[in-house]
């Protein structure tokens, strides 16, 4: 109860500094993102923008009390099974309930730092698709080898190997 109430306040205080035309009801898109950046140290834009649209629970833009509470509960206490079900939710951009090999490019091509040197990033960002893909399927049993994961297979790889749960970006809190 005492953690909630803080939530609270602390919505109520963040919507209070905002200019935004939805401060009467919560957050939008971009006081969501600056709160993520400040609390939790996120820079990654397109990981932000998904945490946004898996708290918007009901798609209307704008991030309510009760979403900010419902949402920070998983983000920061979840079960193991909450934070799975979070997770491929965050990657699955297109929301067919697979995690196709493009989102994995567009994931980690946005999470990973590009060296200068590199005459085409992209083919090394292809070639940690395929690896990511690869250690998935031997972790899935993934017969039919489509380049897509779904929800059941991405459930199982990371209760097999629980670094996997954030392997296309960091998209939960470190530990402190």
């Amino acid at each position: 109860r005492g953690e909630v109430e803080c939530l609270v306040k602390l919505f109520e205080a963040l919507v209070a500094e905002s200019s935004s035309r939805f401060a009467a009801v919560g957050f939008d898109r971009n006081m969501f993102r600056d709160a993520l950046h400040r609390a939790f140290g996120m820079t990654d834009d397109v990981i932000m923008d998904r945490v946004f649209r898996t708290f918007d629970r009901d798609n209307d833009s704008c991030i309510s009390v009760v979403e900010w509470v419902e949402g920070l509960s998983i983000f920061l206490r979840g079960t193991l099974e909450e934070r799975i079900k979070y997770c491929f939710e965050v990657y699955d951009l297109n929301g067919d309930g697979y995690i196709s090999r493009e989102e994995m490019f567009q994931m980690l091509k946005n999470s990973l730092l590009k060296q200068p040197s590199e005459e085409d990033p992209d083919e090394g960002i292809k070639d940690l698709v395929d690896i990511v893909l690869k250690k998935m399927a031997s972790t899935l049993l993934d017969y039919d080898h489509d380049g897509k994961i779904s929800f059941t297979d991405f459930e199982k790889a990371v209760r097999d190997e629980n670094l996997l749960l954030e392997a296309f970006g960091q998209c939960l809190p470190d530990i402190k």
